[in-house]
């Protein structure tokens, strides 16, 4: 990390002895935004008191300027109380303090306006700061089927013309598109709740310019006032989620039958779980993350249910509409919405069977290649990948092109494999799990996918139950000439046997 140190060190050299002082703010946060994504195991020192441990030993004005800007926009209270030391240890050295270091986040807060769809599915949000009588704009934009998740915030020099620019597009499409003006306290409690909301996400899907911005977004939030309240979320229980399919199928919009009961059920419980503070809001984003969750099996369709889809589907969006009282136009572009959802959903459950199966299977019972395709699918989630720069799209049913498939799924191993360094366990262990992959394509042995159905009745993950199979394999290898492993395969199907 030390030469990632001195560049940092080098970048704020370059400031000069008068930057302005947004462009310190703007430095600082995209430091702090390198390693944003990083994990830190327990016993390890985060990167940010490593390089505030480094700048202490400098005795230079950048090593000054850093830790005058990590004092301020460093991320949690221990980072910005050691800048604050090790700063006052710099200065204490003979360099003078930067004669700017009072005006970092010293913002005026001004007004906070929201635009957004009429579905309330996600929403701009714009807070307006100024400083020296100069504006700038904090832009975020939050998702609420995802539970009102920050997925971009960025710095915007103009924020009038922002502004300008919501109302234009409210002005537009008034029927579907949304302004209105909200108090600070109210913004401050949207930005924080869904910073901290998108942060505890392993991999959030956030834009290219979200961990640049973080830090600073963070530190301008804490000048607005007090956060409103962040609303109470009860769960629902059991006899509240059945009451409202019920409701539902009562509604006359559809018949009441064990398959429309069915999705209305798996309706409500994926607005428990993507937006627990309102579980039956209706939008086209909503929606389509539901028909993405169908595709992509996390929950089991009986096949007898699955031509019950599209009317429980477009009598939910009515019954939904409705009783939210969105106008007529909403309600219409919301079911056109639906509609072209529910025709590239089928489109995309047919194309499943044509990526998966090559036609020489002779597989001819739908329950048989169901689960088939659902085995493959385990093998092999996606057919999309990226290696280095590289974005793929691959054929599963070619051994190679699966092989770079099980590649793309360890990001960790891509610079080892370029370099032609890859070696010891790790390279064991993929080399394994290739294997396995192989073997559950084939279902051979057959015990291979059985032991992955046990364990996932178990409750355990797909990696959780790779890693346990590449276990059981590893633990079968023997010697079989000079750089050469084999194991026999009764002794390896017993093993799975005896997974749980």
């Amino acid at each position: 990390m030390t030469g990632l140190f001195k560049d940092v060190l080098r970048d704020f050299s370059t400031l000069g002895a008068e930057p302005e002082v947004l462009d310190v703010e703007l430095l600082t946060s995209e430091v702090l935004g390198q390693w944003w994504e990083i994990e830190v195991e327990e016993d390890e020192t985060p990167l940010g008191m490593e390089l505030i441990a480094f700048a202490e030993r400098k005795i230079t004005p950048a090593a000054a300027a850093l830790l005058a800007g990590l004092r301020v926009f460093a991320e949690t209270d221990e980072e910005r109380e050691a800048a604050a030391a090790a700063l006052n240890t710099v200065l204490g050295r003979g360099i003078p303090e930067p004669e700017w270091v009072a005006d970092l986040a010293a913002v005026t807060v001004g007004d906070c306006w929201r635009t957004g769809d009429v579905f309330g599915d996600e929403s701009s949000l714009l807070c307006v700061f100024s400083r020296g009588g100069v504006e700038h704009g904090l832009l975020a934009l939050v998702d609420f089927t995802e539970g009102g998740r920050i997925r971009d915030v960025v710095v915007v020099d103009k924020p009038q013309d922002v502004l300008a620019e919501m109302r234009q597009q409210a002005a537009d499409d008034p029927d579907l598109v949304t302004l209105e003006r909200v108090l600070p306290e109210r913004a401050h409690q949207l930005l924080a709740d869904g910073l901290a909301a998108t942060d505890v996400v392993e991999e959030p899907d956030v834009s290219e310019d979200y961990a640049r911005f973080h830090a600073l977004a963070l530190a301008w939030i804490r000048t607005l006032p007090a956060p409103e309240p962040s609303p109470e979320v009860t769960e629902w229980p059991e006899q509240v989620r059945e009451e409202v399919v019920a409701d539902f199928v009562g509604s006359g919009l559809v018949e009441d039958t064990e398959a429309t009961r069915f999705y209305a059920r798996l309706l409500v419980d994926h607005g428990c779980e993507t937006e627990p503070g309102s579980p039956l809001r209706v939008g086209p984003e909503k929606l389509a993350r539901f028909l993405e969750s169908l595709l992509d099996g996390e929950f089991e369709v009986d096949e007898a249910y699955e031509s019950a889809l599209e009317p429980a589907l477009l009598g939910w969006v009515t019954w939904a509409a409705g009783r939210a009282g969105l106008p007529e136009a909403a309600r219409v572009a919301l079911l056109e919405s639906t509609t072209e959802f529910l025709e590239e959903f089928a489109q995309d459950e047919d194309s499943a069977l044509d990526v998966y199966f090559d036609g020489s299977e002779g597989i001819e019972d739908p329950a048989e290649l169901a689960e088939a395709l659902e085995r493959r699918m385990f093998a092999v989630p996606t057919v999309y990948t990226e290696i280095g720069d590289e974005e793929l799209e691959l054929e599963p049913a070619d051994p190679e092109q699966r092989r770079l498939l099980v590649i793309g799924e360890h990001p960790e191993y891509h610079e080892a494999l370029a370099e032609e360094t890859f070696d010891g366990e790790p390279r064991m262990r993929l080399a394994l799990k290739t294997t396995i992959v192989d073997q559950l394509w084939a279902d051979e042995p057959a015990e291979v996918w059985q032991a992955v159905r046990r364990l996932t009745e178990a409750g355990q993950e797909r990696d959780e139950i790779f890693d346990r199979l590449v276990d059981t394999l590893a633990a079968q290898l023997v010697e079989a000439g000079e750089h050469e492993m084999d194991y026999d395969v009764d002794d390896y199907r017993k093993a799975l046997d005896e997974l749980s």
